[in-house]
């Protein structure tokens, strides 16, 4: 059996290393567990669920067909909210969950548009993290604009599924081409269209004139826009634009415009979305259907959210009782996070149970309904006591489903959370009882000989993992994670602060607590000690003080106090200090919890995830963390990352929204680095503190990976509009945010092949650069960039390597023989800080018009090489334009003509 269950296990892991669980499965070319979710505040209406049935449907056959007979959707489910009537078709969830939903229906901000997007913010393959419709999008007729809805199903499926990008730019909406003519960023090049500037529209007629070149950069002004043509013949690209009825294909290699600069170039190293799309796993057994004939019709399961029903399920084995260096035992802390859990997390009105287990189970209390204090101390009066006997985790999952049905409750759709710190060699022979259940199952492993299979049951069932050791508010932490899956973001509780302090005998130790206005309702402030309760004073920001005995102190001897603020807690600054009155020093935690301040107000909110759960050294993995309000990302904070390893030691890392290294895009509201400090085998636990500070905090209006918004069409030589988007000002782009502050654990993950402790050959490069940017100045080009780092994006790197040619495949294909730049003067800087560097051009003939290509690679101290860097661009251009440049790295000769303020380009193929 012990053979078995380590199959089992490197199985689990290789089969699970997804970071957010999503129960979509491809199987025999069909896709099923497709989960679409309503989002409580959406008003119930029949037409918004029969149309996102159309649009499946639609979409079905159209990637069926795009992906060359491979791939359709068999069977989806649509989550209906709570707080819709119940009707007798309405079936019952299993472990599909708003909060795990792959397409979320949902309203936007209120400024902002109806745009569908993915968020998506992994690297090149790698799956998002949900698709957004807003419920205008799917009950409106935006056919012109977006085209059908299907297809811009097709193109936000293969954001999220293959982890493919978008193929326009609307901040670079034009380029230099190879040919030096200027080019829409588009693919493919064989979509045609004008570029037009916008006079004055009326209705659905505009005054336009021809796009300006720009006397700095040669390119057309920034008010140009490209038009596609109605009637095309090309066949591609879904990513750039699907609206176009001839487009039904994804860019292969032979039609991939490589030049681009778009997102997928960049993410991708100039690869097409086609040759990312199939290497993807899905298309490794996915074998193309015989036939003609179109897919099946999709099935739709319509599933209505029920009130939630939570389990507790907790170790109470005599490992239990083992103290830490502090002398607290492991049940008193578990004792303390599950009250807090009970008393602060927990949504009024969900049904909660408990079981404890040691060599057996005992069912402590069956499902309560949580209304009131009384509810609270009917369970947490039977929080175990004593410590004693062996682990049964299996014995403690079924007394969990016996609490749950006995109190007339189904286990599909319900919560069970388990905390244990003992090893089962019996835990695999309940693996298919908990399938079959339906239950979710949340797992937090207390200390290093936790049962290395609690992440299978998590995995399988679409639950949470946390791992906690020496972190002593990691137990407070992880409860304060497990809240309701159901979408309704003003009911969740939210960490503002969990912080210890070791206090030597007689002292005080002060500190401040940000209470933000989007927050305050249900707040509570929770002190727990190691020896004796110490001394508490809190101010509120309006000078009114609560003292000690306002704390209240359970009655259950756990060492904690709490302190629930009536009403709304003031918004600002909260002051607190706690006074250590034992004759030897102890340690003090405190913890602060709250609530959105009203169901209108859209909390601020933090979530943290490791790009996989599982690594195997010297796999770099990548830390997350996502700050939004709504569905806006939150910019200009300070993001902190606390990594544990399974012996204690420690990590910090502070991430970055900066768009290098490992974030993927700058200002998204997705803070990111790479991990690289591993630190033996084993499980690692994740936290998060997101903090705004000097209110540099601001919320930003603009989302990435989208289907793009068409002004318009060219139709027999004229410019039929599409109504206008509504207009985002510059200054409503960047809304400004008061000061706050989050506090988040993300899911454990497990580290294997790690050298010993401290024995680490290098083994990472420095990350590659991917902002590269270059300008003419007179006869020199110059350079800006931002420092990548001698071991990825952490440390400086030895020096550059920075080439240069007139064509963009000689540093594609061959960097390695273009032109080498001298950089003996440049000396790199600190990753992330930003570099310049000026140089002249000796070794090429410069003349107006002339177009050059620029690389970077980083060579760390080790010697160890980056990739290259994304190829820079710049055109050597001296208004007005005059010059005959031949074009570059092919047969195409160029003749410019100047007429009346734009430029015709004519071209002459030669054979």
């Amino acid at each position: 059996t012990m053979f078995s269950l380590k199959v089992i296990l490197l199985l689990a892991l290789h089969l699970l290393p997804e970071v957010k669980t999503s129960m979509v499965k491809l199987n025999n070319n069909g896709y099923e567990g497709i989960v679409i979710a309503v989002n409580p505040s959406v008003p119930e209406d029949e037409e918004l669920i029969q149309n996102i049935k159309e649009m499946v449907t639609e979409a079905s056959t159209y990637l069926f067909y795009a992906t060359k007979r491979r791939v359709y959707f068999r069977n989806v489910s649509i989550l209906i909210p709570m707080t819709w009537k119940s009707k007798s078709k309405y079936l019952m969830p299993k472990q599909e969950s708003y909060e795990q939903a792959d397409v979320i229906v949902a309203d936007p901000h209120p400024t902002y548009s109806s745009d569908p997007y993915t968020l998506q913010y992994g690297q090149c393959g790698d799956k998002g993290q949900y698709i957004h419709f807003t419920p205008s999008f799917l009950l409106t007729n935006n056919s012109s604009i977006y085209g059908p809805r299907g297809r811009v199903f097709a193109h936000e499926w293969a954001h999220l599924r293959w982890g493919v990008f978008d193929e326009y730019n609307v901040d670079q909406p034009f380029y230099f081409s190879r040919k030096n003519t200027i080019e829409a960023t588009r693919c493919s090049t064989h979509i045609t269209g004008m570029n037009v500037v916008f006079n004055e529209c009326k209705g659905g007629s505009c005054i336009t004139r021809p796009c300006r070149r720009d006397s700095k950069t040669g390119l057309y002004e920034a008010k140009c826009t490209f038009i596609p043509d109605k009637s095309q013949t090309a066949r591609d690209s879904i990513m750039f634009m699907q609206s176009l009825d001839s487009v039904v294909e994804f860019c292969t290699a032979k039609t991939h415009n490589r030049e681009a600069p778009n997102l997928q170039n960049k993410m991708c190293n100039h690869r097409s979305t086609w040759d990312v799309i199939s290497e993807s796993p899905d298309f490794q057994n996915a074998i193309p259907l015989k036939g003609t004939n179109p897919p099946p019709h999709p099935t739709f399961s319509l599933l209505k959210s029920q009130q939630r029903v939570v389990c507790l399920v907790l170790d109470k084995s005599g490992s239990m009782s083992t103290e830490d260096d502090l002398g607290l035992s492991r049940l008193i802390r578990m004792n303390q996070a599950a009250e807090m859990y009970l008393i602060q997390i927990i949504e009024k009105g969900s049904m909660v149970g408990m079981v404890t287990f040691e060599d057996y189970a005992t069912i402590q209390t069956n499902l309560i309904k949580i209304t009131d204090d009384r509810a609270y101390l009917n369970i947490t009066s039977k929080l175990p006591q004593v410590a004693s006997g062996g682990t049964s985790i299996c014995s403690g999952l079924k007394e969990g489903f016996q609490a749950i049905t006995k109190s007339n409750q189904s286990t599909s759709g319900s919560e069970i959370i388990l905390l244990t710190d003992g090893q089962d060699n019996g835990i695999s022979s309940c693996f298919e009882e908990v399938k079959r259940s339906g239950a979710i199952i949340h797992t937090i492993a207390l200390g290093p000989s936790a049962a290395k299979e609690l992440e299978i049951l998590s995995n399988m069932t679409g639950g949470h993992h946390f791992y906690v050791y020496k972190d002593i508010n990691g137990l407070i932490d992880a409860f304060s994670r497990i809240s309701s899956r159901s979408g309704d973001i003003a009911q969740q509780s939210l960490q503002l602060e969990s912080k210890a302090f070791n206090i030597t005998r007689n002292k005080w130790v002060n500190g401040t607590v940000v209470v933000d206005s989007t927050i305050g309702n249900d707040t509570f402030f929770v002190v727990t000690w190691t020896r004796r309760k110490p001394e508490i004073i809190l101010q509120d920001p309006k000078g009114k003080i609560y003292e000690t005995s306002d704390f209240k102190e359970d009655k259950l001897n756990i060492h904690s106090a709490r302190l629930r603020i009536p009403g709304i807690a003031e918004t600002g600054r909260w002051t607190y200090s706690l006074h250590n009155k034992h004759i030897n020093s102890q340690l003090l935690t405190l913890t602060v919890t709250t609530r959105a301040k009203s169901p209108t107000t859209l909390p601020i909110i933090a979530t943290a995830h490791m790009s996989q759960n599982t690594a195997h050294y010297p796999s770099p993995m990548i830390v997350y963390a996502r700050v939004s309000q709504g569905f806006l990302p939150v910019l200009g904070i300070s993001v902190t990352a606390i990594i544990e390893a399974e012996d204690g030691n420690q990590v910090t890392l502070e991430l970055w929204d900066n768009g290098v290294g490992a974030d993927t895009v700058k200002n998204d509201g997705i803070y990111s680095r790479y991990f690289t400090d591993y630190h033996g085998n084993g499980r690692y636990s994740l936290k998060i503190h997101a903090q705004a500070r000097k209110n540099t905090a601001r919320v930003s209006l603009r989302q990435q990976n989208k289907a793009l918004y068409i002004p318009g069409y060219v139709e027999n030589g004229k410019i039929i509009m599409n109504p206008p988007r509504p207009e985002i000002k510059e200054d409503a782009e960047k809304v400004e945010l008061e000061d706050f502050s989050r506090l988040s654990l993300g899911e454990s993950f497990i580290v294997s092949g790690a050298p010993p402790k401290g024995n680490h050959t290098p083994v990472f490069p420095p990350s590659k650069i991917t902002d590269l940017q270059a300008k003419f100045q007179g006869d020199h080009i110059q350079l800006s960039w931002t420092a990548s780092g001698n071991v990825l994006d952490k440390g400086k790197a030895d020096h550059y390597i920075i080439r240069i040619s007139k064509c963009f495949l000689d540093l594609q294909d061959d960097f390695h023989n273009a032109l080498l730049v001298n950089t003996s003067g440049l000396i790199p800087k600190e990753a992330g800080s930003a570099e310049h560097f000026e140089f002249k051009p000796e070794s090429l003939k410069i003349e107006n018009g002339t177009g050059v290509y620029i690389a970077i690679q980083t060579i760390s101290k080790a010697n160890l090489t980056s990739e290259v860097s994304n190829i820079a661009h710049v055109t050597k251009f001296i208004p007005p334009w005059q010059s005959s440049a031949p074009a570059l790295c092919t047969n195409i000769s160029a003749l410019s003509l100047t007429v009346f303020g734009f430029t015709v380009f004519v071209f002459i193929l030669n054979e």
